[in-house]
């Protein structure tokens, strides 16, 4: 399988780069295909107009953001998952990654999205990743059932993304698991026709 991981944050003492890089390892452990897709890196402006938008506009003034957006959406269009990797900024998802969601729409047409969450306190950053269950379905990212929540992130995860707390290192396997079922699935029924 063909999976984005998107990481929304983009402060500049972020903590979410390990995440990310966890998440990835996770994947490639189970032989997928993990690709980074970093709101920090890509430095996306504000929404104004959607990628569907931008492509059809022959002006020279956004040719920048249309290659950086060209590049992602040949992604999308191979992905068989999303991973979104989330903040909790104010008991909600980082404006960043909804910034980087909102910019694609039909992209992400009946793929499943699996929310890893995370933040400094005990809590893992799941008052975020409730936002998150409303918006990714309503772009066509229905989210998995469960979630995985990265508390103290700090403390659970190395620079380089290793598990340092038995919890994370023993205990996601499940929920890559349950990804790894609703990619198969949605794939399998993708290859039949869409129901639109």
């Amino acid at each position: 399988m063909v999976i984005a991981v998107l990481l929304g944050s983009v402060r500049s003492e972020r903590l979410g780069l390990r995440a990310a890089k966890w998440v990835m390892a996770q994947l490639k452990a189970r032989g997928h295909e993990a690709v980074l897709v970093d709101a920090a890196e890509l430095d996306l402006p504000i929404l104004d107009k959607m990628w569907k938008e931008l492509k059809k506009d022959k002006s020279a003034e956004n040719e920048e953001l249309k290659k950086k957006l060209a590049k992602v959406a040949k992604l999308y269009a191979r992905a068989d998952g999303f991973a979104i990797v989330s903040a909790e900024y104010n008991h909600s998802a980082p404006p960043g990654l909804t910034n980087l969601i909102d910019y694609f729409l039909e992209e992400y047409g009946f793929r499943p999205s699996a929310i890893v969450c995370y933040s400094s306190g005990a809590y893992g950053g799941v008052r975020a990743a409730m936002q998150l269950r409303a918006l990714l379905p309503e772009v066509g990212l229905p989210t998995i059932p469960s979630l995985q929540p990265i508390p103290k992130i700090g403390e659970a995860l190395s620079e380089e993304g290793v598990a340092l707390t038995q919890e994370l290192a023993e205990k996601s396997g499940k929920f890559f698991d349950e990804f790894e079922w609703y990619m198969r699935a949605m794939a399998a029924e993708r290859k039949k026709g869409m129901p639109y």
